[in-house]
């Protein structure tokens, strides 16, 4: 798990930061790790932080929102927090992150490809999504259409320029 200091803590961190500062509101799992770091560079800025957290998570463990969310929307368990972190949202920059992660983007890939929700940006930050993709995508299962549904972006700061054209320009996907 990233901590404070580490390459994607602070790669996280500088992502909040730059969200709050373009005006956005951040949400995330509301836990530690990435989901801190962009919670608390968020928080630092001045912006508002959601943490969406989980109630059987906590019945069963010792985990609690990080010190960084202003607003916390618990869900009663994983199902209902996956579907809310991706439908109460206009967009989503996902970054790298482990099997919450991979499931949560794959939940609002496939809603937003099925038009089961309204289209939204979906950024992926990072060459571990570009590889990920690489190895993923095969046209005989994803056509290119769907595939396009995502966007790739190299760094925090080239995510958030893409999330601002595209919500706060009305465009989507």
């Amino acid at each position: 798990m990233p901590r404070p200091g580490s390459a994607d803590y602070e790669a996280a961190r500088d992502l909040g930061r730059q969200l709050a500062e373009a005006g956005f509101a951040v949400q995330t799992g509301g836990y530690a790790g990435i989901m801190e770091a962009v919670s608390r560079g968020a928080n630092e800025a001045g912006g508002h932080v959601v943490g969406v957290t989980c109630a059987s998570f906590e019945a069963s463990s010792s985990a609690t929102p990080n010190a960084w969310v202003k607003e916390v929307a618990q869900q009663p368990n994983l199902h209902a927090r996956v579907l809310y972190l991706v439908t109460n949202c206009d967009g989503a920059i996902v970054l790298p992150g482990g099997v919450g992660t991979l499931s949560e983007l794959a939940l609002a890939w496939n809603l937003v490809q099925v038009s089961e929700m309204p289209p939204k940006p979906i950024i992926l930050v990072g060459g571990l999504w570009q590889r990920t993709l690489a190895a993923f995508v095969d046209r005989a299962y994803i056509y290119p259409q769907h595939a396009a549904l995502l966007t790739l972006a190299r760094t925090p700061a080239e995510a958030v320029d893409l999330l601002a054209e595209r919500i706060l320009d009305g465009q989507h996907s």
